[in-house]
């Protein structure tokens, strides 16, 4: 379906023209994330939770979910069968009626059903991030007609492209939902239906998703030759500023500090720090201006602590 009417591609397309089809598998990709979405944060994560207001959710999440319909990446504004093989819409525009593919699964193997697709969109409107439920001010509501189809209704004057919207939002397991509320921010893994699953991950620094095997999605005409890589990972760098060179009183105190390695250059994305110095568990510190205030540079969340004195720079060097 097109916000426009439209679509480039036929009902029966094999696959997007944008991909390779006989893209070999496998591998694996590691980024810096180059966006974020709703509570994600690009420079730490403390939940797994990406369609809430509360906490710092983890790149990538979206990659573990399956929605009703795929966005074409070659046209303005289409959308073609994910979960769902059809849809049918009523004559005002304001009644969609999508039919499921029964092969449709959630990880743990129980069906993707039309009651999961109803407790999904309703929960988001409810309790979603305020981005999801501005966007849903549109949607009247919902019912599944049986396990296959769901009725999605909307109020007069929608706005253009609100169905598309739903149509791309994630679907999530009703009965996962049944032992837990959804409004929380979380560190386990949640139930998918995507093409990957939340593999190892150490909060605030990387997350790594390993691709389904056997996905039911996998050999759909919106999934052929995308999802290639065996794992994708999300690696958080952070990273600290040095307002001054440092110099020699900051050079001694630092090196003085049992357990820190010897002072070396660290390379920022603002150049080099030449005071920096890393002690043997990771903890990277960097000295700069005329006092040797020490700034305390933490990989796991981006931010930085200042020490402004001489019993202030030792704590923070042992903590």
């Amino acid at each position: 379906m097109s916000s426009f009417g439209d679509l480039k591609y036929p009902a029966d397309f094999a696959h997007f023209d944008f991909v390779d089809p006989k893209a070999p598998k496998g591998g694996a990709f590691s980024q810096i994330g180059p966006g974020t979405i709703y509570n994600q944060n690009s420079q730490t994560f403390n939940s797994l939770n990406s369609y809430i207001l509360r906490g710092d959710a983890a790149q990538g999440m979206e990659l573990t979910f399956a929605s009703l319909m795929a966005r074409a990446e070659d046209e303005p504004d289409a959308m073609y069968g994910l979960a769902a093989r059809a849809v049918r819409i009523s004559t005002d525009g304001l009644t969609y009626r999508f039919s499921l593919r029964p092969q449709a699964r959630f990880h743990d193997g129980s069906p993707l059903t039309a009651h999961d697709v109803v407790f999904s969109l309703t929960t988001l409107k409810d309790q979603g991030h305020p981005i999801i439920t501005q966007f849903l001010r549109d949607f009247a509501g919902c019912e599944a007609a049986d396990d296959g189809t769901v009725v999605v209704r909307f109020a007069p004057k929608r706005a253009r492209d609100v169905p598309l919207f739903i149509a791309g939002l994630p679907i999530f397991s009703r009965a996962y939902y049944s032992k837990r509320p959804f409004d929380e921010t979380t560190l386990d893994i949640p139930l998918g239906s995507g093409p990957y699953q939340v593999g190892r991950f150490e909060a605030g620094r990387t997350i790594e998703y390993k691709r389904v095997p056997n996905w039911w999605g996998a050999d759909l005409p919106v999934n052929r030759g995308r999802h290639n890589f065996d794992s994708v990972r999300y690696d958080i760098w952070a990273q600290t500023y040095a307002s001054k060179p440092f110099n020699a009183t900051a050079q001694k105190t630092i090196t003085s500090i049992s357990g820190v390695r010897e002072a070396q250059p660290l390379l920022t994305n603002n150049g080099p720090v030449t005071g920096a110095a890393i002690r043997p568990d990771g903890q990277v510190l960097a000295v700069s201006g005329d006092d040797g205030a020490i700034h305390r540079w933490r990989p796991a969340t981006g931010r930085s602590l200042t020490r402004n004195d001489s019993e202030s720079r030792s704590s923070a060097c042992h903590e």
